[in-house]
């Protein structure tokens, strides 16, 4: 079964925030670490990983994204906090 993240990566504690779906999280933020895509987190240099979410389906995926980028920003530093008080970089854990 393939497994489906939305991932939210910040410029550090409380700042910029980006929120994305992927099929292959390790990669994708190892693109977003290493600005092998222009866009917004390579602009805003938004590279921690700080929250990531799994789902089997990718419809719910993207819905939950959408759900996501449209909450108040208060909402998506609350659940930050929830699940990761420090803010550390999930993305060594990730690696092993």
């Amino acid at each position: 079964m393939r497994q489906y993240y939305v991932y939210i990566l910040a410029s550090r504690r409380n700042g910029t925030l980006y929120i994305g779906v992927t099929n292959n999280l390790i990669k994708r933020i190892y693109e977003h670490k290493h600005d092998l895509a222009e866009g917004f987190t390579m602009k805003h240099q938004v590279h921690m990983l700080v929250h990531y979410e799994e789902t089997g389906d990718i419809h719910s995926a993207i819905a939950r994204e959408k759900q996501l980028k449209n909450w108040q920003r208060k909402w998506k530093l609350e659940l930050i906090e929830k699940t990761n008080p420090q803010w550390d970089d999930l993305y060594p854990h990730l690696i092993g």
